[in-house]
């Protein structure tokens, strides 16, 4: 039996038709880069409309050459939205580190990785902090530091490609679902501790979403952060979230791959694109900066 394809048609360049800007896209479902454009200067109106038309349109960007300093990164990012303060900032806790390479800023989460590391940030398929009641609706990661020896890229996904090759009948009974998305998964999971006092931001999203802007579903499950489905019993949820996150992450056709180099910030879409950071050059070191921008609480209809 053969498996479903995406019903999405492939993206076609020809229609953006951007003036301002060059767009190479990574694969024809997911991923670009972008020419012509300096983030350390303000952005015209035209730019930023073509920049976001292309973001809707690919939904991970990747601007080489730039040389940003954390002014100029959250200036980008607020084109887009107030900036998202991290809720690791505020409990001062594991994994993430200090080392802004200035004064702690609550807005920029440092992500780093060096021969002192035990894991690294985004180490796994996940959506950034699902958990909140208003998600991020995207995140800016300025790498800086590449390992010498290469490696350290990261991996992203479609969950609108992957959506779109489910079932017709099982698209419609993942969209009458409901799951928890919590917080404290993540440090009995991936980092093997216990979470930290004070609580951490537990809330319901549908499995299937509906993006603000281009109206496409997109399921919105991820194995970082969901850990039930209400409508549900536990072994059930189980069994279907194993077998969403496995239809999810297992697809090639629906990732790409961003190679990093030095100066490099990589912009993804928070409601339809999983990421994996790719943790293969320890003991090496690789640093970056991230920006995240609050979005609007997901909804289907």
């Amino acid at each position: 039996m053969s498996m479903q394809t995406s019903k999405r048609p492939l993206v076609d360049i020809k229609a953006l038709a951007p003036q301002t800007i060059t767009i190479e896209p990574l694969t024809p479902v997911i991923g670009a880069e972008i020419g012509g454009v300096d983030l350390s200067r303000p952005l015209s109106e035209q730019q930023f409309g073509e920049i976001r038309d292309a973001f809707n349109t690919y939904h991970v960007l990747v601007f080489r050459d730039q040389v940003l300093t954390a002014e100029d990164h959250k200036r980008f990012g607020r084109l887009f939205g107030k900036l998202h303060v991290h809720p690791y900032h505020s409990k001062n806790s594991p994994p993430f580190h200090a080392d802004t390479r200035g004064a702690p800023d609550p807005e920029i989460l440092v992500v780093k990785a060096d021969q002192n590391s035990r894991y690294v940030a985004g180490e796994g398929w996940h959506s950034d902090v699902t958990c909140d009641v208003e998600p991020p609706m995207g995140s800016m990661l300025y790498i800086t530091e590449t390992p010498e020896i290469g490696g350290g890229d990261t991996c992203f996904l479609s969950t609108i490609a992957a959506y779109d090759s489910l079932s017709p009948k099982m698209q419609d009974f993942v969209k009458t679902l409901t799951a928890v998305h919590d917080g404290a998964k993540p440090y009995t999971g991936a980092y093997g501790t216990t979470p930290p006092e004070g609580g951490w931001p537990k809330t319901t999203h549908p499995v299937v979403i509906r993006h603000p802007e281009n109206g496409k579903l997109s399921l919105f499950v991820n194995r970082g952060f969901t850990t039930k489905i209400h409508e549900l019993t536990r072994s059930e949820s189980d069994a279907i979230l194993e077998m969403l996150w496995h239809h999810i992450e297992s697809r090639l056709e629906f990732q790409c791959r961003v190679r990093w180099r030095p100066n490099s910030l990589t912009f993804w879409d928070n409601r339809c694109a999983q990421h994996h950071a790719v943790w293969d050059y320890y003991p090496y070191s690789r640093y970056g900066q991230r920006v995240s921008i609050v979005g609007e609480r997901p909804r289907l209809w």
